[in-house]
């Protein structure tokens, strides 16, 4: 997963409260506020308490939400209720939210026919929906006969690969904007032909088609949607695990640490939350497993703080991915070079 969305969080200097907190109404909402604030109030000022506990009351299953100073820097509705905590430390406490929010893979998904294509955006905030046609008429082939039949066919097939050509055009714009990992592709056959005939070749190597979908009917289109990139995302762990294997990378939380501090790590695999202490300086990339070592690269006073939110402010100021992974152990790194 990548982590731009998390990047402002460290463009703040903490200390942070980190909340994670349900959907609850009425006097049973007071009281779980209740039970959260108080573990906060010691160390966090009462302008951010204040601030994260209006932020709380927008409607979502669960959400999680990081404040200091006064505000509430970011908030992520989460698709169910989380285990309650909350925590003031010097790093957001981000794990919990990453691990249910799950791999976010920017993608298109595009339903394509004669008339054109119904494309929705999924990168770069909400997801966006759009429709993308060039031309209305003619579009429907017919058997009737006479001399201009043929002419008539051709144009109505001129007709079909225009729009193709229009949906080629926005998904490569879309693919440059949000640099789009999948293009997940259903509708009309011949209509897909003459899309993946126009599309840049950097599109078309993203493509996976997909059994159904219409634009009447989208339930099974979403249904082969998920499961598609489910696998993607299996086999894209699956490739990341063998190159960390292959190019002998590092493993262990100080191997990891000291190649995140040089900036050549391209994606952390973790198995998970990791509550054990490091050392970390104010700097993105400043962590360690000794003090000592950070003193030596200029850190005045190393403090102590979770390996897991060094990791993730590590990794999104390096522009390093962030996997979770059931077949590793201990952390490990991917390197770039």
């Amino acid at each position: 997963m990548r982590l731009d969305f998390i990047r402002p969080l460290y463009e703040r200097r903490g200390p942070y409260a980190s909340v994670y907190f349900g959907a609850y109404t009425g006097t049973e909402r007071e009281a779980h506020w209740r039970g959260v604030r108080d573990p906060l109030e010691d160390e966090a000022d009462k302008a951010t308490l204040e601030a994260l506990e209006e932020e709380s009351q927008r409607p979502a299953p669960g959400r999680a939400m990081f404040g200091t100073h006064g505000d509430v820097v970011l908030s992520e509705a989460l698709p169910r209720a989380p285990h309650e905590l909350a925590r003031c430390s010097p790093l957001p406490h981000v794990t919990p939210m990453l691990m249910m929010r799950g791999e976010n893979v920017p993608h298109l998904r595009v339903i394509v026919d004669h008339a054109g294509a119904e494309l929705t955006v999924f990168g770069g905030g909400s997801p966006r929906r759009a429709v993308v046609a060039a031309a209305d008429w003619p579009l429907q082939k017919t058997a009737q006969g006479g001399w201009s039949q043929k002419r008539y066919e051709r144009a109505v097939d001129e007709a079909w690969e225009k729009n193709a050509v229009a949906v080629a055009r926005e998904i490569d714009e879309q693919v440059r904007r949000i640099g789009a990992e999948l293009i997940l592709v259903a509708g009309e056959p011949k209509s897909r032909s003459y899309l993946l005939h126009h599309l840049g070749t950097k599109s078309a190597d993203r493509v996976m088609m997909v059994e159904h979908g219409s634009r009447n009917n989208h339930g099974q289109f979403e249904e082969d949607v998920e499961r598609a990139l489910d696998q993607w995302l299996d086999r894209r762990r699956a490739e990341l695990l063998e190159r960390h294997q292959e190019m002998s990378g590092p493993a262990g939380m100080a191997r990891v640490a000291q190649a995140l501090r040089e900036g050549r790590v391209h994606a952390v695999l973790t198995p998970g939350e990791l509550p054990n202490p490091i050392w970390i300086g104010e700097g993105g990339t400043q962590l360690s497993t000794d003090p000592n070592e950070l003193q030596r690269w200029g850190v005045g006073e190393p403090v102590k703080e979770r390996a897991d939110a060094a990791l993730a402010r590590a990794a999104a100021m390096t522009d390093a991915e962030l996997w979770f992974s059931d077949a590793v152990k201990d952390v490990a790194a991917v390197l770039r070079y």
